[in-house]
């Protein structure tokens, strides 16, 4: 009985780590990082010592320390977040201050606040409240996210350990094992060895009613990649309940850029296909689970089809819900200044809040070879150009989560790790380059990060944790909508802009989420553009004029649809209309480039 239009999406390692116990019992879906569990032990241990729980320690010695790690602190949040929820509902009998609180919060709930009014001011009996009460109020979702990539393999001494011991496959066994009754949202691509282990859960398979205890939700940024990772599911009797479609650039954290395509087109293709897509798909599932021996339910399962990406205005978020038919938005970035929903320390929140468009930027610095969008100035970087100019670049990698690099090293070695960058620069240094090339290429190794420490630092500081291990330095990772907030938000702030209650963004000069996606995009093909200049090929020329002919497709579906609104986004739709021109005409320049390039070649 999902109560908001929105949800929270994962945010960086940190950020959301325990963002459900602060707004899961307002009715609020979000999601936790399952990618550090020394971040999560820690947590569990400040929040055992918190709400007076017996803590025992899960150390890294145990057999299977991660996946119980993972168990253990889900389940923790679990029931510190029912616990809340059942306080707030009790305490209808006393001031029912929390429940006014909920209720302030939902979209169109002014019947609802009546309503309570009603019964707590009569003459209704206890049972009868609270009747009421589990009839109208219910808990947000609390999920977690695996990026499906990162499933480091693992050893003990020199010995490699079986693949279900993997980083993503301990992660999931971790969920897998909790009580929640949730959703994992799968990222980063697919992954057949993690999706196959699936198979080895009851929790993700079907009952005779069609309900799933834990729900598989895809982060998609195409229809193609969806159909085909859904039909690969089914076949393992595996339904997939929620595809998330995330815009390819205009988003936090790391960017997959689509070929092109953008997000209004994606979004209208899942919409017209959806159906279809239900009954083929079902047309799989059916025959896998009679011959798995497993349940068959006796209708089809739902499907959900959720968005996100640089969302910052309520017609944005209503033009989604009604015009493409999602069933929620996210809303990332703008969270991150919201202290009652994440967890973010002071002085990155202070930097947040004077962010401007030229200091958040797609970056190359993540190890995982996909760029990353970035706060220019962290102080996860600053630490980093200090080991440059000490002669020591790279980092220790005290946690090794994306050693995922095997050059050098079975084990594999994280590119932002000092015994890779040394390894590298060495190879670099008998290479006969000028001196333009040597540092061009020095740069590309020294700049990647250490993100997976550096993700999840915030949280350490802003609960002034031990950080002895991690060191200081914080990376972050907002989308480019991040310019356009401005100061720190309380949730009710954040709630009544996203319903058109309130407004929190001051400037006045915010460009259409859809007009900013397309300008990064033209921004990225540009820099494809001028990497290929020095040695374009066939393969490159192909890729460049079908991303360019993609680009071109999707701006005269704006066009069409922009020129055939009625009575919505009238306040902005000349100057859409005005951007879509001069995008074509930008993009016709490219196309003459590409020609140009690829005849010189010939």
């Amino acid at each position: 009985m999902k109560k908001h239009s929105f949800h929270i999406p994962v945010m960086g390692i940190g950020f959301t780590i325990d963002t459900p116990l602060k707004v899961s019992h307002l009715g609020i879906d979000s999601v936790i990082s399952l990618v550090d569990d020394i971040l999560i032990e820690k947590l569990r241990k400040m929040y055992c010592d918190k709400l007076e729980l017996p803590y025992q320690e899960i150390s890294d010695k145990l057999e299977d320390f991660r996946a119980k790690r993972i168990t253990s602190y889900l389940n923790l949040i679990n029931d510190a977040a029912h616990k809340k929820f059942e306080d707030l509902k009790n305490s209808a009998h006393e001031t029912g201050k929390e429940i006014k609180e909920y209720l302030g919060l939902l979209p169109n709930a002014f019947h609802l606040r009546l309503e309570f009014e009603k019964l707590t001011s009569g003459d209704y009996s206890a049972s009868e409240i609270k009747k009421w009460l589990k009839e109208n109020l219910s808990m947000g979702s609390i999920d977690v996210n695996i990026m499906t990539k990162v499933d480091k393999e693992n050893f003990i001494k020199k010995v490699k350990l079986p693949t279900e011991f993997n980083d993503a496959h301990a992660a999931l066994r971790g969920y897998a094992n909790s009580e929640l009754n949730s959703s994992v949202i799968l990222s980063a691509g697919m992954n057949p060895r993690l999706y196959s282990y699936l198979e080895n859960f009851d929790d993700f398979f079907p009952d005779e009613n069609g309900n799933i205890k834990k729900k598989i939700v895809l982060k998609v940024s195409d229809y193609r990649s969806a159909f085909i990772q859904g039909k690969f599911l089914a076949k393992k009797g595996i339904w997939v309940s929620e595809y998330r479609i995330e815009s390819g650039l205009n988003c936090g954290g790391h960017a997959f850029a689509t070929d092109g395509y953008l997000m209004g087109p994606i979004m209208a293709e899942f919409r017209d296909n959806k159906q279809a897509y239900i009954e083929e798909i079902h047309g799989i599932l059916l025959p896998a689970l009679v011959y798995k021996d497993r349940t068959v339910p006796k209708q089809n399962l739902s499907l959900k089809i959720t968005a996100q990406g640089g969302v910052g205005t309520v017609d944005e978020h209503e033009f989604l819900l009604d015009h493409y038919k999602v069933d929620s938005v996210g809303w990332g970035t703008p969270f991150l200044l919201v202290p009652e929903a994440t967890t973010v320390d002071k002085a990155t929140l202070e930097k947040l809040v004077a962010a401007k468009e030229e200091d958040l930027y797609l970056s190359d610095i993540s190890p995982l070879g996909v760029p990353f969008h970035n706060l220019r100035g962290n102080t996860k970087d600053m630490e980093k150009l200090k080991n440059i100019d000490k002669d020591r670049p790279g980092s220790s990698c005290p946690k090794r989560y994306v050693a995922l690099n095997k050059d050098y090293s079975d084990k594999g070695l994280c590119t932002a790790s000092r015994q890779y960058q040394h390894l590298k620069i060495k190879e670099l240094d008998v290479q006969d380059l000028t001196e333009k090339e040597y540092a061009g290429r020095l740069n590309k190794i020294t700049e990647k990060s250490c993100t997976c420490v550096g993700l999840g630092t915030s949280a350490l500081l802003a609960y002034d944790l031990d950080t002895k291990t991690e060191g200081p330095g914080v990376s972050i990772c907002p989308g480019p909508n991040m310019a356009y907030y401005s100061k720190i938000m309380t949730l009710k702030d954040m709630v009544d802009h996203i319903y058109g209650r309130g407004n929190v963004i001051s400037r006045t000069d915010r460009p259409h989420m859809f007009i900013k996606e397309l300008g990064i995009y033209l921004d990225y093909l540009k820099n494809k553009i001028e990497e290929s200049k020095d040695s374009m090929n066939k393969k490159q020329e192909k890729y460049l004029l079908t991303f360019t002919h993609n680009l071109n497709e999707g701006i005269t579906y704006y066009q069409e649809l922009f020129g055939s609104l009625k009575g919505q986004f009238e306040n902005v739709k000349d100057s859409v209309l005005t951007e879509l021109t001069q995008g074509l005409k930008t993009l016709e320049g490219f196309k003459m480039e590409i020609e140009t390039l690829s005849l010189s070649e010939v």
